[in-house]
């Protein structure tokens, strides 16, 4: 009787989006005037890359929102330390994304190589594949660079399909992120290995970097995203049940490793050609088949899309919604985020221009006082020698001005927070010893925190 319920609730929300900005509108984060950079192998100062970040444009008709957007996220990408010679560059692309997206009530569509989404700073997703198989004629890997062709083509699916997350996890950046002939993307929830409570790369020790949020797990992820069948996508935690109740928790994957030792079948018992072993070349886990989709009748537990019908803060009338899946230490959970197949109606979202008439979203739901002073806010090391790191935890959605100031109030420093990153820093190798506060401001709040600064 839920489901039912919650159903109708939702189809009077989208027949009624035309009343009221959808949060597929108002959701995006737009910028103009900042640009991005990158870390090269090798140096720790990221170099600027003149390329605007986030997103420059959305606008919208009565059945479609477009998002224009470079690609080029507001954190530092890069250095891909598995030989990928490629940066991130200006995509110039336009999203059209529907407004009252449908349930697919036939054959569900997998997800395909390449986009399959986009978030909400103009990054593409991708889905599990690296678009590397198991040729079972040869008995060896293929696709890919340096592999020979799959049979079918370049990116042809085989019966084994290697997991882009534990196979490239060296290719990452610090932001769980790398490119594909110049379009960053990412395959799995956009936040830093460093924050993670099991660090599982050493990528951010040398190069600080961030990404698009950081997982608080003491209130509902943000929206970060929406997959190409329009749905919306969330981060890590959730309300416990469907219906917004159970206090906030992290919402899991229903996908299992398989009990195997072989690679015979397919978890649905379908004979297929053999794969390679189970081995510590081949771990369990390297390729998607190695899953298996187990429902649970836990709410918190999604479907086999990766996603569910629920209440959140932005839908509090309810919406299917994805997930991007982690474990209990914040690993990556497979499937990731969407697939292996789409909830709904899913076709390619980018165009090459637009032909009916919109109306452009310039507004932007600012943050309030209690949001604003109840920011989940880290600095570290505190005390600090050489370097202050600045953190806030989940989406920061507007740009957060930073001051170093000492006793009488006078300035030392100053940086910027931007939207769509969590981190900023400030130099402190030439600033005395002594206590100081780090104050945070927007255009409209502002509140301060200690920080103590020695030198030996």
């Amino acid at each position: 009787m839920r489901t039912i319920i919650l159903s109708f609730t939702f189809l009077l929300l989208t027949l009624g989006s035309k009343a009221q900005l959808s949060p597929a509108i108002t959701n995006w984060l737009q910028n103009n005037t900042q640009t991005g950079s990158y870390y090269a192998s090798g140096n720790s100062v990221a170099i600027g890359n003149n390329i605007l970040v986030n997103c420059q444009k959305v606008e919208y008709s009565d059945d479609f929102v477009y998002v224009t957007a470079t690609g080029v996220p507001a954190y530092p990408t890069g250095p891909f330390l598995d030989g990928n010679p490629s940066q991130a560059t200006n995509q110039e692309a336009i999203y059209k994304i529907p407004l009252a997206p449908t349930e697919n009530t036939g054959t569900p569509i997998e997800t395909n190589p390449g986009n399959i989404g986009v978030f909400i700073n103009g990054v593409s997703l991708f889905d599990y594949r690296d678009g590397v198989g198991w040729n079972s004629s040869t008995n060896s890997i293929c696709g890919g660079p340096g592999n020979p062709p799959c049979p079918g083509g370049p990116m042809a699916a085989t019966d084994w399909n290697r997991d882009a997350i534990p196979a490239e996890k060296a290719g990452f950046d610090c932001a769980k992120g790398h490119p594909a002939m110049g379009n960053y993307h990412h395959h799995q929830n956009p936040s830093a290995f460093q924050l993670d409570l099991q660090v599982i790369s050493t990528i951010c020790n040398m190069y600080d970097a961030e990404g698009l949020y950081a997982i608080d797990a003491s209130v509902h992820s943000p929206l970060i995203g929406f997959a190409y069948d329009g749905f919306p996508i969330y981060g890590a935690y959730g309300y416990k049940n469907v219906d917004g109740s159970g206090g906030i928790t992290r919402i899991k994957s229903s996908y299992f490793l398989r009990n195997i030792t072989s690679r015979t079948t397919h978890a649905d018992g379908s004979n297929v050609d053999t794969g390679p072993n189970v081995s510590s070349t081949y771990f369990l886990g390297y390729f998607r088949e190695d899953y298996e989709y187990i429902p649970h009748s836990e709410q918190e537990h999604l479907d086999e899309h990766n996603g569910r019908f629920c209440v959140t803060p932005e839908y509090p009338d309810g919406t299917y919604a994805y997930f991007a899946t982690v474990d209990e230490n914040w690993n990556s959970a497979y499937p990731y985020v969407v697939g292996p197949t789409f909830y709904g109606n899913a076709t390619n979202r980018q165009v090459t221009s637009i032909t009916e008439a919109t109306t452009v979203y310039t507004g932007a739901t600012p943050i309030t006082e209690a949001e604003f002073k109840n920011m989940n806010i880290s600095i570290f090391p505190n005390p600090s020698s050489d370097l202050v790191a600045i953190q806030i935890s989940g989406l920061v959605t507007e740009d957060i001005e930073l001051e170093l100031l000492d006793i009488t109030g006078k300035i030392i420093k100053s940086t910027t927070l931007r939207a769509g990153s969590t981190m900023a820093y400030f130099d402190v190798q030439t600033v005395y010893s002594g206590t100081y506060l780090i104050k945070f401001s927007n255009e409209r709040f502002s509140q301060a925190r200690k920080v103590l600064i020695t030198k030996e």
